[in-house]
C-alpha cells in the first residue's frame, strides 16, 4: 500500500464495518459517556478474552462498583466471581485492586491522561494506555492491538515485527486525523474479515491497496 492510498483505504473500512457489531470497549465507552475508569477496567478485562465474555463480565462488575473507591471495597473473591470466565480472571482481579489503590493514593481517584503514567499501573500496557487516552480523553494516540499490527503490515503500509514497533511506525506515517479511530476501524475488520489465518480476501474491498504480506492461504 502506497502512503497516499491510506485515505481511500480508511474510507472503505469505515463503510464496511457498519455491518458488524461494535467492539465491546467502544460500546462501554459510549454508554458510560467515555468514563476513563470504566474504559480502563473493561480494556483490562478484554485482554485475551472474546468480546461477548468481556461485555457480560464488565456488566456484572460495574453493577457492583463503577469507581475506584467502590471497587476497592469489593473483596478479590467477589471481583473474581463477577469477571469469571475472562482470561486470567484471578490475575486481573488482583490488578483491578492494585490499580484502584494506586489511583486513590497517587491520583486522587482520577485516571491519569498520559500514556507514561498509565503504563505504571499494574497490568496496563501501551495498548490499554493508548485506548484510555484516545477513547477516554480524546487525546492523540494510536492503540495498537494484534489486529492493527497484523493488518497494517499485511497491507504493506508498515513493516514491523511487534505491536510496539508498529505504534512507532504508525506515529511516523499515519495521518494524525486517523490516530484515534484507527483501532476502532481495524478491530472489527480483523475480527470478521481480515482474520489471522485464511482471511476472506475474496470478500475484501481493499484488494487494490493490500499487498497481502504474509498471506499464504485465503478464502
Amino acid at each position: 500500500m502506497r502512503r497516499d492510498q491510506i485515505h481511500a483505504a480508511i474510507r472503505i473500512v469505515k463503510r464496511e464495518i457498519r455491518q458488524w457489531q461494535e467492539p465491546v470497549v467502544g460500546v462501554i465507552a459510549r454508554e458510560s459517556k467515555r468514563d476513563p475508569f470504566l474504559i480502563l477496567i473493561s480494556c483490562l478485562l478484554s485482554l485475551r478474552t472474546k468480546d461477548k465474555t468481556t461485555s457480560e463480565a464488565s456488566d456484572r462488575l460495574f453493577d457492583l462498583a463503577h469507581t475506584p473507591a467502590a471497587m476497592l471495597k469489593l473483596s478479590l473473591r467477589k471481583i473474581e466471581r463477577a469477571i469469571y470466565p475472562v482470561g486470567f480472571y484471578r490475575t486481573k482481579a488482583q490488578s483491578i485492586h492494585q490499580i484502584c489503590r494506586r489511583l486513590l493514593n497517587v491520583y486522587g481517584g482520577t485516571v491519569p491522561d498520559s500514556i507514561d503514567e498509565l503504563v505504571t499501573l499494574p497490568g496496563v500496557g501501551r495498548k490499554t494506555a493508548n485506548l484510555v487516552v484516545t477513547v477516554g480523553y480524546g487525546k492523540p494516540g494510536i492503540c495498537v492491538d494484534i489486529h492493527v499490527h497484523r493488518i497494517s503490515n499485511r497491507w504493506g503500509y508498515i513493516n514491523t515485527k511487534t505491536p510496539e514497533e508498529s505504534e512507532e511506525a504508525l506515529r511516523r506515517k499515519l495521518p494524525k486525523q486517523y490516530w484515534i479511530i484507527f483501532n476502532d476501524l481495524l478491530v472489527p475488520y480483523g475480527q470478521n474479515l481480515c482474520q489471522p489465518v485464511s482471511p476472506f480476501c475474496s470478500e475484501c474491498k481493499l484488494t487494490d491497496f493490500c499487498d497481502r504480506v504474509g498471506v499464504t492461504r485465503s478464502r
